[in-house]
């Protein structure tokens, strides 16, 4: 399994960024191949950010552009620069 991480540091409203992401690019990510989990959340000050999971590193990073490309279309009144990336191999997955 391979993860990607977005962090966005000045967020206007990372609760409006998140009801955008859910019907647009959660629903692009879903039909993707080797999608496995995309999950948002709220750190709070304007921090919010994304944890993506896929398969393989080359589906997670195929999807990344596909990302890439809806956040600068669709949230680019939302934000204040580009978003801090951290992708990697899952080495420990552990669910309830």
């Amino acid at each position: 399994m391979y993860v990607t991480i977005r962090k966005f540091s000045r967020m206007r409203s990372v609760p409006e960024a998140a009801r955008r992401a859910e019907t647009g690019i959660g629903q692009i990510l879903k039909r993707s191949p080797g999608f496995q989990g995309y999950y948002v959340f709220d750190a709070g000050g304007g921090v919010g950010g994304s944890v993506t999971l896929f398969e393989s590193k080359e589906t997670a990073l195929a999807a990344n552009e596909k990302a890439l490309a809806w956040v600068r279309a669709s949230l680019s009144d939302l934000l204040d620069g580009e978003p801090e990336i951290t992708t990697g191999e899952v080495l420990v997955a552990i669910s309830g």
